[in-house]
């Protein structure tokens, strides 16, 4: 038996199972060469019958962390069903021809699929590509700051929302009616001065002051998840993640004809599984928008709950309302009065002739703290800043409401 053992493995399939571990660590599971001969022996022990037994032998030697489950079953999928492998080789190699209804993707299908192709034409085509456009710029660095998130590749997306995890919110903090003890104020703490002044017998009296105590104010993030949001909501959602974890006061709210409140689902430590999260619970993605009719169900039900101790609202959306009357101006003053700071972003502001001449538009834009562009990844360093209170307020809101009047 110890001899027939090692010719068992030999072949395709141990050159198989050596490649979907290199396809498993290139998508971001910690693989290495001793997790793949603990998966060659595994297979010769357990004596595979059948599928789900091969499956669930690779799955306890490979995946060592919950988060990474999701990213596992979409590459054993996609590698070891034959017909679908080669369906997908095929695909790769020739251009596009007729066009299908978008779907969304599962949380991890993005980065297995560039992890298991990666070494096909396309890959290649598309590496070509990016080195192109790096030449005839001042640096990729550079071209990826300023280029629109509807025109990334695959690949330029992966290195987004890489740059959006790293970026840091330093947010203001606002100050409290409760105390804490200061070395300085006009507020004396009688009881730590007296304490103090005991341990010396009474003889010297040392003021302890009292002052306000400050806390950072909770983020309440209202996403727009209609069809021409679509691809900007999805990145802000990675942007809205990286906060989270940090920020324990951050209320994530999507909507398109209906709100939905996804900040459990958006705390998920894997931000692919958090946004699998969020898809699952919306059943409005890439439809309608109703402006309206969902901040008057946030301003009925949550405004009390979360725009509180000076909370920030962030609203992304284009302002196009389909249904742009009165009801639309009033929300908004609603909204703008419960809340510190209403910061609109808006990524119609990507193009330089932008003005506010659709109804809609202009019923918001007199209703806004602030108005920033949300379309690259330089407009979200430039948010990240404006938070922390060091940058300009955005756009002159008043002067482009007097130009189109």
């Amino acid at each position: 038996m110890t001899n027939t053992a090692p010719q068992e493995t030999e072949g395709r399939l141990a050159e198989n199972i050596v490649y979907f571990a290199r396809a498993l660590r290139a998508a971001g599971l910690p693989v290495g060469p001793g997790a793949v001969l603990d998966a060659l022996e595994a297979v010769n022990v357990a004596r595979i019958g059948t599928k789900d037994d091969f499956y669930w032998t690779l799955h306890a030697v490979f995946v060592k962390r919950h988060e990474h489950t999701i990213l596992f079953d979409q590459a054993f999928r996609i590698f070891f069903r034959r017909r679908g492998y080669i369906d997908k080789l095929i695909a790769s190699m020739l251009p596009d021809t007729l066009p299908t209804a978008p779907k969304q993707p599962e949380a991890g299908a993005q980065r297995i699929q560039e992890a298991l192709f990666a070494g096909t034409n396309k890959g290649k085509m598309e590496e070509q590509e990016v080195e192109i456009d790096a030449r005839l710029t001042v640096s990729d660095r550079e071209v990826l700051q300023k280029k629109d998130f509807a025109q990334m590749t695959g690949a330029e997306i992966a290195a987004a929302k890489a740059a959006i995890a790293r970026l840091t919110l330093p947010l203001d903090e606002v100050k409290t009616r409760r105390l804490r003890p200061a070395h300085h104020g006009r507020l004396i703490d009688m009881r730590r001065t007296l304490r103090s002044s005991m341990k010396a017998g009474g003889a010297l009296i040392d003021l302890k002051y009292l002052g306000p105590r400050v806390k950072e104010p909770p983020i309440v993030a209202l996403l727009d998840i209609s069809g021409s949001m679509s691809q900007y909501t999805r990145l802000f959602l990675h942007f809205l993640h990286s906060i989270t974890d940090a920020r324990k006061r951050v209320t994530t709210f999507l909507f398109g004809t209906r709100l939905t409140n996804v900040t459990r689902s958006i705390r998920q430590r894997d931000p692919d599984e958090a946004l699998a999260a969020c898809g699952a619970h919306v059943v409005d993605w890439s439809g309608g928008t109703r402006i309206a009719t969902s901040l008057h169900d946030f301003n009925k039900h949550w405004a009390r709950r979360v725009l509180g101790q000076g909370a920030v609202v962030l609203l992304i959306t284009d302002g196009l309302e389909r249904d742009a009357d009165d009801t639309l101006g009033f929300e908004m003053d609603r909204l703008h009065r419960s809340c510190r700071r209403l910061i609109w972003l808006n990524p119609l502001l990507r193009f330089d002739g932008f003005e506010p001449r659709a109804k809609g538009v202009k019923t918001m834009l007199a209703h806004v703290d602030e108005l920033r562009p949300v379309h690259n990844l330089e407009s979200m360093t430039t948010l990240v800043r404006a938070l922390s209170g060091s940058a300009d307020k955005g756009y002159d809101t008043k002067a482009m409401l007097r130009k189109v009047a």
